[in-house]
């Protein structure tokens, strides 16, 4: 891809966030790239909806099981896996990998990506996908990144300023806005942020924004002490 479409494709996910969620997520995004000294807190976008889904080893979850954890939610598409909506490699390297090697801090933190036929709809049979991850992901853990088979629209049903992130059109992925979205959810399952995640610029803005939210807490833990 040519650096001029990859800027397209950063400006375009800018765009997304800044027209669904308004201005305070785009100052969000302006602070954490320019003050770098100023603590900044992420901007409360309101409870996610009720989820539930089942594991790849039949286990059941629902948005109870996450309580006290923050959630990085994704969608992996069977059909087009590596690039197509989420950029695989970007999301193995530069976040898993740092949630795996930082446990001891991280370890409340989990990726769980829903796996779609590529139009959006829920995958029963998610053994194609594991066995993807298990051979190119250093030391995948199932317990760091879930994968997910159940409907991602309970979960990406989010609508804010008259927008909503279940958006149709030719112009995304499979015609699903949402399969190209990642949502971070903190540890009371209200929205922090929301990117696109098929680029390496969006995923690592994604990482600042997870880093940020560990801050508020640690913040929120020394004055406890």
């Amino acid at each position: 891809m040519s650096k001029t479409n990859g800027k397209a494709g950063r400006m375009k996910g800018i765009l997304m966030m800044f027209l669904l969620f308004g201005p305070a997520s785009l100052l969000i995004f302006i602070s954490s790239r320019g003050c770098k000294h100023k603590f900044v807190e992420l901007d409360d976008m309101g409870a996610v909806a009720h989820y539930s889904f089942e594991g790849i080893n039949g286990k059941k979850y629902t948005d109870k099981s996450f309580q006290g954890k923050v959630v990085l939610f994704t969608t992996i598409q069977k059909t087009c896996p590596g690039n197509c909506a989420i950029s695989m490699w970007h999301m193995d390297q530069l976040i898993y990998q740092h949630l795996r090697k930082n446990q001891k801090k991280l370890g409340h933190v989990k990726i769980v990506s829903f796996v779609t036929d590529g139009k959006g709809n829920p995958v029963d049979d998610l053994n194609d996908i594991n066995f993807m991850l298990k051979d190119q992901v250093e030391k995948y853990d199932s317990t760091i990144w879930i994968l997910a088979k159940g409907d991602a629209k309970q979960v990406y049903n989010i609508s804010r300023n008259g927008n909503s992130l279940l958006q149709k059109g030719s112009k995304y992925f499979g015609g699903e806005a949402y399969q190209e979205l990642m949502l971070l959810a903190d540890k009371q399952n209200h929205l922090r942020m929301v990117l696109k995640g098929n680029s390496e610029g969006m995923i690592r803005k994604m990482k600042e924004h997870m880093a940020l939210l560990d801050k508020q807490y640690d913040k929120q833990a020394l004055k406890k002490k």
